[in-house]
């Protein structure tokens, strides 16, 4: 047998001993057995650290397709309150052939940066639906904000509306919260006395509530993260990223 294959024999047997209970570790080999595979092993790995690396993008390769194939089964067990919650927040083509959903806050900076993203996919795209979620994941201020909006939606089931709230708020400077929030409803021409009425109502913490169980559901711990298909994208991943998950839910390639 050549040195290479009896090193490749010897961390084959290595590592199917350190897959062994200790009591058939133990039987298996003797001490100076045990001790002279992993002198192979290290030497081997010290001659050859490229094995390591394609060790690890092999662990990360099977680790990201797994959990792939969890978001696929948590977006499909969701997929009605995750599409077409009458809670949610429409825009784009009401019949698009691919729905692209956003889960955000107004307090993140990146999301700052995300809605211009989503703006140009809109508008690029006359066949992509938009759904907004609120995440409000970033303190009390964000909260507020998140509360705000919801009556502003609920006030205004066209989009319209919301979307000028949308964009003056998450786009403006400061901190968001109930008083700035506020302001932005007035200044959009919103019924201020129909806002606090909605605000105070059980619709406004159930949508939230929905959001926050959606978002439990399929992994999601911050802001902005996707659900593009069936697939879930975590993180300001920027707009050509984006535009190759629209492409590949709608054609099976990132171009289309």
């Amino acid at each position: 047998m050549t040195t290479r294959l009896r090193v490749i024999a010897a961390l084959g047997v290595a590592m199917l001993a350190l897959w062994l209970p200790p009591q058939a570790r133990a039987a298996e080999f003797s001490a100076p057995q045990k001790t002279e595979i992993e002198k192979i092993v290290r030497d081997y790995l010290i001659a050859h650290p490229e094995v390591l690396q394609e060790a690890m993008a092999e662990l990360e390769k099977r680790q990201a397709a797994g959990e792939a194939e969890k978001h696929q089964a948590a977006v499909k067990s969701n997929a009605q309150v995750l599409f077409s919650s009458p809670r949610q927040v429409n825009l784009g083509n009401p019949q698009g052939t691919v729905t692209f959903v956003e889960f955000f806050d107004y307090n993140c900076g990146y999301c700052k940066r995300a809605m211009t993203d989503m703006f140009a996919l809109m508008k690029e795209d006359p066949k992509l639906k938009v759904v907004l979620k609120e995440f409000p994941v970033l303190g009390p201020g964000s909260v507020e904000a998140a509360q705000v909006a919801i009556a502003v939606n609920m006030q205004d089931k066209t989009g319209k509306k919301y979307i000028q709230f949308h964009e003056k708020l998450l786009g403006g400077r400061g901190q968001a919260n109930k008083a700035l929030a506020l302001a932005v409803a007035k200044e959009i021409g919103m019924n201020m006395a129909q806002i606090e009425k909605d605000m105070a109502g059980p619709e406004v913490k159930e949508t939230l509530q929905e959001s926050f169980k959606l978002a439990e559901a399929l992994g999601m711990n911050g802001t902005p993260s996707y659900v593009i298909g069936d697939s879930v994208v975590v993180g300001a991943v920027g707009l050509e990223a984006l535009r190759e998950k629209v492409n590949t839910t709608r054609c099976g390639k990132p171009t289309c």
